[in-house]
């Protein structure tokens, strides 16, 4: 029994630290996936999915790996308190502290879905809705950070919606002629009533992908700010609990707002545009047809210095 209780006091194996046979082969990325934490994003919870990971710079005398539990570890100050860029900044900074010299470069992705409550668009109905998100994080010579949120919203083809109207048109017309006679006001309004919609405008749930690029000065993720601008450009955003008026309301809406994918990658392109708080941006919508068994899809991107160039 003593010789074993002796033996515990030794110190124990660093197998990581020790030399690597072919150490001289430089790894681009080493860490972990997966990673869950409890996260405070927007004054909000966040169940969130963390990967944590660094560089290994090619050193015949190099370290054989590295230290895992140290990056473990370090992610726990992101638990304490608002996530923001400073804290987010200072994590990676302590990431890259916690391991050998042999790694100059570290990179955290933070991804998950936030729950907001959202209003009815006409009665006083509140519902949640989810958003995701996601955060990627690098510090090599200087820091580097984005934020990408996706926001679910219908589309409304205006192709569909002209033919649509042309069908209305021709059945009103067969309609009268058949009856041969003279129609008023209220003969109108009961047809439209009755026979007014003889094919309709196929809509669809869309996607809108988002991806910034922060400066990092900002003292909070501008989550929020930036769901509520790109729901405001597009119009649509989908409803969560609805009575018949937030329905009719949001039938208006779609009929006010008729876009290809093209035009709301335009609408979002201009919406973040006039903000002017962005270094860099790139969109992605994709409308999620009912049309057809495919997917229509439009990107496109920005940044400060090609305005300069």
């Amino acid at each position: 029994m003593g010789n074993t209780a002796m033996a515990h006091r030794q110190p124990l194996p660093d197998v990581q630290s020790g030399h690597g046979e072919m150490s001289d082969i430089a790894l681009d990325w080493v860490g972990m996936q997966g990673i869950a934490l409890p996260l405070e994003v927007a004054g909000r919870p966040l169940n969130a999915e963390v990967s944590v990971g660094v560089n290994v710079c090619a050193n015949r005398d190099g370290a054989r790996g590295i230290h895992m539990s140290r990056l473990y570890l370090t992610l726990d100050a992101l638990t304490q308190g608002e996530l923001t860029p400073r804290r987010i900044i200072n994590t990676l900074a302590e990431c890259l502290q916690s391991q050998s010299t042999d790694s100059d470069r570290v990179q955290l992705e933070i991804g998950g879905e936030l729950l907001l409550s959202r209003p009815a668009l006409i009665s006083p109905q509140r519902g949640w809705k989810s958003y995701p998100l996601r955060i990627t994080a690098a510090l090599a010579l200087l820091p580097t950070l984005t934020l990408q949120v996706g926001v679910p919203y219908s589309s409304t083809c205006p192709a569909s919606a002209a033919l649509s109207r042309q069908a209305a048109q021709q059945q009103f017309l067969v309609d009268i002629e058949a009856d041969d006679a003279t129609v008023g006001t209220q003969q109108v309004a009961d047809w439209l009533g009755t026979h007014g919609m003889p094919a309709t405008p196929h809509s669809q749930r869309s996607w809108a992908w988002v991806t910034v690029t922060l400066s990092g000065d900002e003292k909070v993720l501008p989550v929020i700010s930036l769901i509520d601008r790109i729901e405001h450009a597009l119009g649509t955003p989908v409803q969560t609990l609805v009575k018949r008026q937030d329905e009719q309301a949001f039938a208006l809406a779609n009929g006010r707002n008729l876009m290809f994918c093209e035009d709301a990658a335009r609408r979002l392109y201009d919406a973040l545009r006039r903000s002017c708080c962005y270094r860099a941006f790139s969109v992605r919508v994709e409308h999620q047809e009912s049309l057809h068994a495919h997917n229509a899809v439009a990107r496109l991107s920005w940044r400060e210095d090609a305005d300069a160039a």
